[in-house]
């Protein structure tokens, strides 16, 4: 059954006229039977961990005039959207939603403490909200919308606030309960980011995790495309908020979009690409508020052009851990027990870089350091190094360029670089910088590379 997976990230809802568009962009395309993912609308998740944290931490009254600050932006929404609301099912949704999280706050300021599981049972509430207004507003404009929810289908393990979907059983689940809506006629709105473990306790998917709902979910049902619709033009040669007259990229491989993701690429969940990799199920990045616009077509066979790399990307702060072993331990158990820790923790370097006497990995400040010091102190000396961070440059010409590094390190003469990695992926180098040179860094390069434009692959 041909359809499509359309996703909506909260800046493309975020107020009235940003959903009347919404609303005649997924109208546009009935006739291509869509299934729409949606996120929390605006900053609500930022604000419902605000809300959340300072319930813990014992201060009821901020949390709770925080959560009225909510409660107020999407009754005020909802009232905008919907005539006689007050007569609505969405009335009655919203103000259960909202007596919830309300009880779940009071709790926290009993217990303070907020634990991973509470969190994700709270931000769950985002996303249940906006789709229950989306659902609405769909229906009072004759789009015969109906609300879903993600936890009776995207299953997953129990790593709360990183949950990862069992892929079978979410793969089985997605085709009982979405498929029968299609099949009647109907437009299937699901949460993004949420899931729930097989016993039913709410979790989420992690940063961007509507990215991924959206891409499980056209790969199951093996939609003919996956759209991603957002408040920006699409990937870009890097990021805007770092650097002015950066190009939309208009064609790019799912490998260099993965490696993109994991460089530190803000504008798709790193998981999402897989899902649609596997099923080879194209993926579009578009620009809600520029229907019109081409956007960003990532698939398995996108063009390579004339230009060296795609994009720059960067993660930052990044910290250097440098781990000597004990004499007392050989170097092949050396090794193996740095991996163990690293698996038991669940941590991925950004690089690793190894010789016989030590290993030093480039990790995410943003990750737990502190336990896998304590780890690696049980057979090594650890030496920390702050304030770092990682430059990545994607594309697939570099498996062809042999004078890459020469030509990046010649453009950045006077710059001390900690780490290189090259040979691991052949599309991406990575190297580590001091944070505060990353705009400089990243302008140079930028300019070096993307002067000249193919304008087949770039806009």
């Amino acid at each position: 059954m041909s359809m499509i997976v359309m996703k909506f990230g909260g800046t493309s809802i975020e107020d009235a006229p940003s959903i009347e568009r919404v609303t005649d962009i997924v109208r546009s395309r009935l006739n291509m039977r869509p299934v729409v993912v949606i996120s929390a609308i605006g900053k609500t998740t930022t604000n419902l961990l605000t809300a959340a944290t300072l319930s813990a931490a014992g201060n009821g009254p901020d949390a709770l005039a925080k959560l009225e600050e909510i409660r107020h932006y999407h009754f005020g929404l909802a009232k905008a959207l919907v005539k006689e609301l007050r007569q609505s099912e969405l009335w009655m949704r919203l103000t259960a939603n909202f007596e919830e999280l309300r009880k779940l706050f009071e709790g926290l300021t009993i217990l303070r403490e907020l634990t991973l599981r509470s969190q994700d049972k709270i931000l769950s509430y985002g996303e249940l909200i906006s789709s229950a207004i989306i659902t609405a507003a769909f229906r009072e404009r004759g789009i015969d919308a109906v609300l879903l929810d993600a936890r009776d289908f995207i299953i997953t393990d129990k790593r709360f606030t990183h949950a990862q979907p069992i892929e079978e059983i979410t793969n089985q689940k997605i085709k009982d309960h979405v498929r029968p809506a299609l099949e009647s006629g109907r437009v299937p709105i699901v949460q993004g980011f949420i899931g729930s473990t097989r016993e039913r306790s709410t979790t989420t998917l992690g940063f961007e995790g509507s990215d991924y709902t959206a891409a499980l979910v056209g790969a199951a049902l093996e939609a003919s495309d996956i759209e991603i619709w957002k408040a920006v033009p699409g990937i870009m040669t890097s990021d805007p908020d770092i650097l002015a007259g950066v190009h939309t990229v208009k064609a790019m491989s799912f490998a260099e979009a993965a490696e993109l993701t994991f460089s530190g690429a803000k504008v798709l969940h790193p998981s999402a690409i897989h899902p649609a990799r596997l099923k080879a199920v194209p993926v579009h990045i578009y620009n809600s508020r520029q229907p019109e616009a081409t956007g960003t077509l990532i698939s398995a066979c996108a063009a390579i052009g004339t230009n060296i790399i795609k994009s720059i990307a960067y993660k930052r702060p990044v910290s250097i851990l440098n781990v000597v072993p004990s004499q007392r331990i050989s170097p092949y158990d050396f090794l193996k027990a740095v991996f163990d820790v690293l698996n038991r923790e669940r941590i991925t370097p950004n690089i690793i870089t190894t010789d016989e006497a030590s290993v030093a990995l480039a990790i995410s400040a943003s990750e737990k350091l502190e336990p896998l010091v304590d780890d690696l102190n049980q057979f090594g000396k650890v030496h920390i190094t702050n304030q770092r961070a990682t430059v990545s440059l994607v594309g697939e010409n570099i498996r062809v360029a042999g004078d890459l590094p020469t030509i990046v390190f010649k453009n950045l003469n006077g710059k001390h670089v900690d780490m290189i990695s090259h040979g691991a992926s052949p599309i991406c180098f990575t190297f580590v910088v001091h944070e505060s040179e990353v705009r400089e860094v990243i302008a140079r390069l930028h300019h070096l590379f993307f002067e000249k434009l193919d304008p087949n692959i770039f806009e």
